[in-house]
């Protein structure tokens, strides 16, 4: 299977003076689109052995300070973070041919403005934080269920959900972001930012 991406080209006169005003942009014309969930993105971590794993999550906030998600501190991605903070956040644009590859570091958001946000949560989704121990086994799909409705009754409609201990947010502070354009003949352009100093330098990779 093979495609030829005619769908625009990436100069270095085109980029923002920095990765985040660039990525901006391009968030705003991935939901501009019509694209689906055009802030999902595929988190990649790797254990204290260096054994990897990735999953799709959804960006949640961004500024100059990073990009945030939101989970389970002992989740399989929360604790792989928390023993190695090193992390890879990929947005695959198929239908635009883009891709934003960030690499950084992880560190938690404050409590704050974890409970900010929770409270901006369907309240489904609050319960949900609470009915899940996130990447633990589970005997079936009616135990799930049975959790759900357990927390549903522990708090029942009109009482607040307060955010569980072990849930939370995480900012990855990136130190280089890359932007890749499809062109035909896999002659990608790609350009990247690094972190020099207190600013970026930008480089242009071979596709």
């Amino acid at each position: 299977m093979r495609e030829q991406y005619r769908s625009g080209a990436l100069q270095e006169e085109d980029l923002a003076p920095g990765p985040y005003e660039q990525f901006a942009r391009w968030f705003a014309q991935a939901c501009r689109s019509g694209l689906p969930e055009p802030n999902a993105m595929i988190v990649s971590t790797a254990d204290a052995t260096g054994r990897p794993s990735s999953r799709t999550v959804l960006l949640k906030g961004y500024d100059e300070r990073g990009f945030v998600f939101y989970t389970n501190y002992s989740s399989r991605k929360g604790t792989e973070l928390t023993a190695n903070p090193q992390v890879s956040l990929l947005f695959p644009w198929y239908p635009l041919a883009r891709q934003v590859i960030a690499c950084g570091t992880a560190e938690r958001v404050d409590p704050a403005e974890t409970a900010a946000y929770f409270r901006s949560r369907p309240r489904g989704s609050q319960l949900g934080a609470w009915a899940s121990a996130q990447s633990t086994v589970v005997s079936s799909r009616a135990d799930i269920d049975a959790a759900y409705d357990a927390v549903t009754a522990r708090f029942p409609e009109g009482t607040p959900v307060p955010v569980p201990e072990d849930w939370g947010g995480f900012r990855v502070t990136a130190e280089t972001v890359e932007f890749w354009q499809g062109r035909e003949n896999r002659l990608h352009d790609r350009l990247r930012y690094a972190r020099s100093g207190t600013g970026w330098r930008v480089a242009r990779l071979c596709p």
